[in-house]
């Protein structure tokens, strides 16, 4: 596989980096409301998640990847909360990799690199979105992680077969940030094997390249289930009111 490095350097001229955002999942956890579209702080889980991809000096452009009954209001929350960077809304694919393909597709030409942001984490700051990106314009494949606070067991029917040791295991956020050709190669691979990588890394990983952690931030989390709403709207009011 051919991997471009332009815009890499100094005195070059700085990567052109799209981000693709996932906002087509099922949110199966929540009983039934759309957790992008949840009201947190006075805006949709989404509109926090793209005003900080907004905010970043270093996303050249958004698509956002989202679900057929979810196109209009994705539309209408970009036109609201003033996401200018937002070119298309396009829709999503029968799972996560079909989905982030069809978004990495319709990226500029011009796209040296591709940010997946994961449309539920509300919390990602502009400044974390650019640390990945730049080690990304460095090494090809980048992710945030923190490490793992608890011991991890590995179990089969109930019964541990493993401890791992807690010290070499990072819990991997978004954005994750790969040069465009290498992202699309990992995805398409993917799905021809019939495989579904549960975040882009492992995609871009079972190919045999490599992924650069950066460190990530413990307020990044996941809206997954109503309790994470809560978590995020508290942290939220913090941020206020310091």
């Amino acid at each position: 596989m051919s991997i471009r490095r332009r815009a890499r350097g100094n005195g070059r001229k700085a990567a052109f980096c799209t981000a693709v955002v996932a906002a087509a999942g099922s949110s199966s956890r929540m009983g039934g409301e759309d957790k992008l579209l949840a009201p947190l702080n006075g805006r949709p889980v989404l509109a926090h998640t793209l005003l900080a991809l907004e905010h970043c000096p270093e996303i050249r452009e958004i698509i956002v990847v989202t679900r057929e009954e979810s196109l209009l209001e994705a539309g209408r929350i970009c036109r609201e909360f003033g996401v200018s960077k937002a070119t298309k809304i396009i829709l999503g694919g029968a799972s996560r990799t079909e989905s982030v393909l069809n978004g990495v597709l319709e990226a500029s030409e011009k796209a040296d690199l591709i940010a997946v942001q994961d449309g539920a984490r509300p919390l990602t700051t502009p400044e974390l979105i650019s640390a990945v990106v730049q080690k990304a314009a460095r090494t090809n494949a980048a992710a945030p992680a923190v490490p793992v606070k608890d011991t991890i067991k590995e179990a089969r029917e109930g019964l541990v077969v493993r401890t791992p040791d807690r010290n070499t295991l990072f819990a991997v956020q978004t954005p994750q940030v790969f040069e465009a050709s290498l992202l699309k190669g990992a995805l398409q691979r993917a799905i021809e094997d019939g495989v579904a990588p549960t975040d882009d890394c492992g995609a871009v990983e079972r190919i045999g390249m490599s992924v650069f952690l950066v460190e990530g931030d413990e307020r990044n989390l996941k809206i997954t289930t109503p309790l994470d709403l809560v978590i995020a709207g508290t942290l939220l009011q913090g941020e206020e009111t310091v």
